[in-house]
Order: C-alpha cells, then structure tokens, then sequence
C-alpha cells in the first residue's frame, strides 16, 4: 500500500528519497492523547511500491482533543527515524508487511 502524494512531504536522507505524512485527523485513541502520533515514511522513488516504515514518536497528536501541548515534527526527526530504521533492517525498496519503529519511550498517555 502507497501513501496518498496529498498532504506528504518529500525528505531526501543519505541520498535517497523518501516521503513522509503524518495523518491530519487523530485517531480515536490519538485524540483522547492515550496513544502517541504515529507517521509515515516510504521510498518516493521507483515505481514499484515498497515497505512502508511506521513510526510511533514519543508526543501526543497536535490536533489532540484534550489540549495536551505538543512539538511540531521537524524534517530532522524524521531523517533521525529513517536512519533508525533502516540500522534496524528497514529496506523501503522490498516488499512486504509495514516496518514499525517504536519510539515512544518517555510518553506519558492521558487519564
């Protein structure tokens, strides 16, 4: 499955290049901040879809429901997961199940 080219962003990282979006609506779970915002990543090039990495960052949604601040994810967190990934396997050019990278350490869900 590909990421819809509306609202992403493109990022090139180590040469390659890659496009990100993070979902304008929060999910349930993200809305009531008792999950954190969660984006995603793919390889722009080629015409053949591969692996879409799955990021869980450590913040609540920004369009959160219980007005819990948040910090704006910058084109470095991004490059930052990316090389993560790919360290711990990720290979955007293959095929298969999303890779998830978990990087939510340290958020605290909401009551």
């Amino acid at each position: 499955m590909a990421l819809s080219k509306k609202g992403s962003r493109r990022i090139t990282v180590d040469g390659l290049e890659y496009r990100w979006r993070i979902r304008r609506k929060p999910s349930y779970m993200q809305g009531l901040c008792w999950i954190p915002l969660t984006y995603a990543v793919e390889a722009a090039s080629g015409s053949q879809s591969g692996t879409i990495l799955i990021v869980t960052s450590g913040q609540a949604h920004p369009s959160n429901w219980v007005s819990v601040e948040t910090e704006p994810v910058h084109p470095g967190h991004v490059a930052s997961g990316i090389r993560e990934a790919r360290d711990q396997g990720w290979d955007p050019t293959r095929g298969g199940s999303p890779f998830q990278l978990d990087r939510s350490a340290g958020f605290i869900a909401q009551p």
